[in-house]
């Protein structure tokens, strides 16, 4: 009698793992006819004319589909598969494409002093116009195709909204580690370059220490509030570039002069204004890693990842 209940018991396991195994071969063939039947249903829609375009010639109706946006659909689709590729490269690639682009985003607080030393402290719209500057470096990592941190919080999370797996998880978590390491290491660089090596005149490394004190003023939980705003309008800048058609710069510019000008904060870019108070000795670098740099990053994880990549999952998650 046991012996049968044993048996029993052993054949029911295998034939349990097929039933499972079944109902998901079941599920993902039920997933992917859905799939196919709505793109079957867009390209219907795409392939009809409607009443006005009925009226246009061949010529006419092509320059009707040239200029016509790109959908959230596809948008998404050259996203996923740029953040698939990113997840893909190997760990040394990332590394000095990270240090790269901490060297490059250092180029906004550079211009940001430039701009200060040149106009004065005292200028009536100094805000204004030294907020341009802070646009430079993110101009120059952005079209360099450099790894920076806050791009990723959307890139490489998306692939993993479509499909959540431990596995998919820790490889996010291996890209943000090397690519947040290296961009702190890039902009730590470029700090020791402007304070130690003798490259900036004595007005402009004063106009960046200034800038520099300024952040450091604020509180973490301010600092953490204020990286909210800059995630999300990274990972907006993101989702926009693929619809931008040769606006890319104006679309860059305009977004990153809002994060300045609203004095939001940015984990990178705000490194390099920390370690240049470091490396003068006004701040140690235990106080600097957590109670500035470490909200700040919290800040815009939760805006790109958090709000932004959510939402725009959320908005095509029913059209695929």
């Amino acid at each position: 009698m046991i012996e049968s209940t044993i048996t029993d018991s052993g054949m029911s396991d295998p034939e349990t793992h097929r039933d499972s195994s079944d109902k998901k071969r079941a599920h993902k063939a039920a997933s992917e006819k859905e799939s196919r039947a709505k793109a079957q249903d867009r390209e219907s829609r795409e392939q009809t004319a409607t009443s006005s375009e009925k009226s246009l010639t061949r010529k006419e109706r092509d320059t009707v589909a040239e200029h016509t946006n790109l959908s959230s659909l596809a948008v998404y689709s050259i996203i996923l598969r740029e953040g698939e590729s990113e997840l893909k490269r190997p760990k040394m690639s990332l590394w000095w494409s990270g240090v790269a682009a901490g060297l490059g985003i250092s180029t906004s607080v550079l211009v940001e002093g430039l701009i200060r030393a040149n106009l004065g402290s005292d200028h009536t719209y100094l805000t204004l116009f030294e907020s341009l500057g802070y646009s430079f470096g993110f101009v120059l990592v952005i079209l360099s195709r450099l790894q920076l941190f806050t791009e990723n919080t959307i890139t490489v999370v998306l692939p993993f909204l479509a499909q959540p797996t431990y596995s998919g998880f820790c490889c996010i978590a291996r890209l943000w580690g090397i690519v947040l390491a290296a961009n702190l290491c890039g902009t730590f660089i470029t700090a020791a370059m402007a304070v130690y090596g003798g490259v900036l005149p004595a007005e402009t490394l004063a106009s960046i220490m200034e800038i520099s004190r300024h952040l450091a003023t604020m509180t973490p939980v301010e600092t953490l509030l204020r990286g909210i705003p800059s995630g999300f309008f990274i990972a907006a800048i993101v989702w926009m570039l693929p619809s931008a058609k040769r606006s890319e710069v104006l679309v860059i510019v305009m977004f990153t002069w809002l994060i300045a000008v609203g004095d939001f904060t940015h984990v990178i870019a705000g490194s390099n204004e920390i370690f240049n108070l470091v490396l003068t000795g006004e701040m140690g670098i235990f106080t600097a890693l957590i109670y500035h740099i470490s909200p700040v990053l919290i800040g815009n994880i939760i805006g790109g990842t958090g709000l932004f990549a959510m939402l725009a999952y959320g908005q095509i998650h029913d059209e695929m």
